[in-house]
């Protein structure tokens, strides 16, 4: 299931029976259509991070979302700044590996 086919946690009521605060900010968008180019599901300690690299009428993007016992949270990075984003992933991942743990 994609971010924009996730049912809304207040059902179909109206917006006057919605807590405080929930009404949408502006009119209703439709859902935009996305094609899934590759998907990869990957389990690190108790956590399951899917990766996904799509592409809808805006262009391509990478949705990372990490489920975390059935609770998920979701960023996006625009695949312009993909390689970016690596070389910073990569520089951190070298600095942890190189980096000893502290002692509790």
């Amino acid at each position: 299931m994609i971010s924009n086919e996730r049912p809304s946690p207040y059902g179909n009521r109206p917006y006057s029976d919605r807590p405080h605060g929930d009404r949408p900010s502006g009119p209703f968008k439709p859902p935009v259509n996305e094609e899934t180019l590759r998907s990869v599901k990957i389990q690190i300690e108790r956590k399951t991070f899917i990766l996904a690299l799509k592409e809808n009428p805006r262009g391509r993007f990478l949705r990372i979302t990490e489920d975390v016992g059935g609770r998920h949270d979701t960023i996006i990075i625009p695949a312009p700044g993909l390689e970016e984003f690596q070389k910073v992933l990569d520089e951190m991942a070298k600095v942890s590996a190189e980096t000893p743990p502290k002692a509790e």
